[in-house]
């Protein structure tokens, strides 16, 4: 149904548009008109048209001008304008205002049936344009939440690989480098630092999430993870590496002003921690401090600059360069580590010989124990000469030396360690699919078999044999085919079954995609 507005102070050119358009349009059209500028204006916004025929002189207020009233109130609507005048300044003002037709009277019925057939299809366009746009919102409304749960899930437990984040970063939108965690802790009511009834509040705050996750939204700008028992984790992009007096006092009070609105409408108490502003990657260390300021105060808000919680650096120690430091080694990538290793040797080597040999066994014993929780075998007697080590040497170079020794010991121990298991898992992962591909497998299968997750499985899969698993699965099976096909007499059913395809028909369909020729085509051809 398109609603059509006619303009025009002649009621025989109004007659003869209403009686166009029933003729060619029927009962597709709901048509209104009025005879004056000022009627036409007040019309179209009662009426909402979807296309207005406008004539140009009108008593009271001219066409033009009632067209540029009307688009400040619709500027969805479709103009075609008619004029007794043939006059380009007309003509231009109109096409300013949208039209998509100028036509001059006497009208010529062809040219205003096609003139509104046009304006049909682009308002045809523009409503399905609108519906997808509505479904696209829709279905994202299902799918954020489900992103920012993952990406909060896989920054907190570190259960990512880099370009995992950078991913969801992109989905999400997500452009900050720096962010702070806020965790929501539920209960029936506080008392001291805990709140009461936690179990019974997880269910409460599952029932409620959705509306819970709108007011988060409401008073910052944050991801917001799921339900963990009777907590909700919120993630909070910024722009700076360290939140002010003025900033901070901002965001306590605006989370004071949410859980006091949350907890009167739900009937669930509240208490927020926040946490220190911290890279993105760095999360779980804001997290935690989140909530041990919630440990430590009974407030209902608390934030972790407030309080006493962290080690504070004196003068410029280069905390960054030490985190870093152990992220590369956690990684096992030995080069980049080196790289912030010799950054950070460079700061502490005009230092006291005393505490650069501290420093450095701090640093070795830490990454040596990163790399023993990757898998690396403990050996106590392994570290027996560590200490005399470190006191023979009398400089800042033979200290350095001796410090690069080790850390590439352990990045590269990390590294071996990371291939050797995924070797390990590919090699078996191989070994089941060769022994079970006449059956009908799937990747589940095999995951359940090498016990590791689909996901992760289906990744070192693909980086080590340059195949994902179906593609490895069909190259099996399509050679075993092509041999039996070559060497025995079964019919191409039996072929079919022994080479892992219980269908005929899919088992010539997948022979002639992968092979060029079909089953019988490459017997005869040999």
């Amino acid at each position: 149904m398109y609603k059509i507005m006619l303009a025009d102070d002649e009621g025989i050119v109004i007659d003869s548009l209403k009686f166009i358009i029933q003729k060619e349009f029927g009962d597709d059209c709901e048509v209104e008109f009025a005879k004056t500028g000022r009627n036409v204006i007040e019309l179209a916004e009662t009426f909402r048209p979807d296309i207005a025929v406008m004539d140009i002189q009108m008593p009271g207020i001219n066409g033009i001008d009632a067209m540029r009233e009307i688009r400040k109130t619709n500027d969805k609507v479709v103009f075609i304008v008619m004029s007794a005048y043939d006059k380009f300044d007309y003509a231009k003002e109109a096409m300013k205002l949208g039209a998509i037709e100028y036509i001059t009277k006497p009208m010529e019925r062809g040219r205003i049936v096609s003139a509104l057939k046009k304006a049909m299809v682009m308002i045809t366009e523009e409503k399905n344009r609108r519906s997808n746009d509505l479904m696209i919102r829709e279905k994202l409304e299902t799918v954020v939440p489900i992103l920012e749960n993952g990406l909060i899930y896989n920054i907190l437990f570190h259960e990512y690989f880099d370009e995992d984040i950078d991913n969801y970063k992109t989905m999400l939108g997500l452009h900050a480098e720096n962010a702070y965690m806020m965790v929501l802790v539920s209960g029936d009511a506080k008392e001291g630092n805990h709140m009461t009834n936690a179990l019974g509040s997880s269910v409460k705050l599952q029932q409620n999430y959705r509306e819970i996750r709108e007011y988060i939204k409401l008073y910052f700008n944050g991801i917001v993870g799921s339900v963990m028992s009777n907590k909700i984790a919120v993630l909070v992009p910024c722009d700076y590496e360290e939140m002010d007096y003025t900033e901070r006092v901002r965001v306590i009070t605006n989370a004071r002003e949410m859980i006091h609105k949350l907890s009167h409408t739900m009937d669930i108490a509240f208490r927020v921690g926040i946490g220190k502003v911290n890279r993105l990657a760095r999360q779980d260390n804001s997290y935690r401090d989140a909530v041990n300021a919630l440990l430590m105060t009974t407030n209902t808000v608390a934030h972790a600059d407030d309080l006493p919680i962290g080690c504070d650096f004196e003068g410029e120690y280069p905390i960054d360069l030490e985190m870093r430091l152990f992220e590369e080694i956690a990684k096992g990538r030995t080069e980049a580590a080196l790289s912030v290793a010799r950054d950070f040797f460079d700061w502490i080597k005009t230092k006291d010989i005393m505490d650069i040999r501290l420093k450095i066994l701090e640093f070795v014993m830490r990454a040596e124990t990163i790399a023993y929780e990757k898998g690396l075998t403990y050996k106590i007697e392994d570290r027996r000469d560590y200490l005399p080590t470190v006191m023979r040497a009398n400089d800042a170079e033979s200290l350095w030396e001796w410090f690069k020794d080790r850390l590439i010991f352990s990045g590269t121990s990390i590294s071996e360690k990371k291939t050797e298991t995924t070797n390990d898992v590919v090699e078996a992962s191989k070994a089941y699919i060769e022994a079970n591909y006449t059956k009908n497998i799937t990747l589940d299968d095999l995951s359940m078999e090498v016990n590791i997750s689909s996901y992760y499985l289906s990744r070192i899969f693909k980086e080590n044999t340059g195949e994902n698993f179906i593609d490895y699965l069909t190259r099996l099976r399509i050679e075993h085919a092509k041999e039996l096909l070559s060497t025995t007499q079964y019919s191409m059913k039996e072929i079919g079954v022994m080479s892992g395809y219980s269908d005929p028909n899919y088992f010539s369909k997948s022979f002639k995609k992968n092979v060029g020729v079909t089953p019988t085509e490459y017997r005869e051809g040999k």
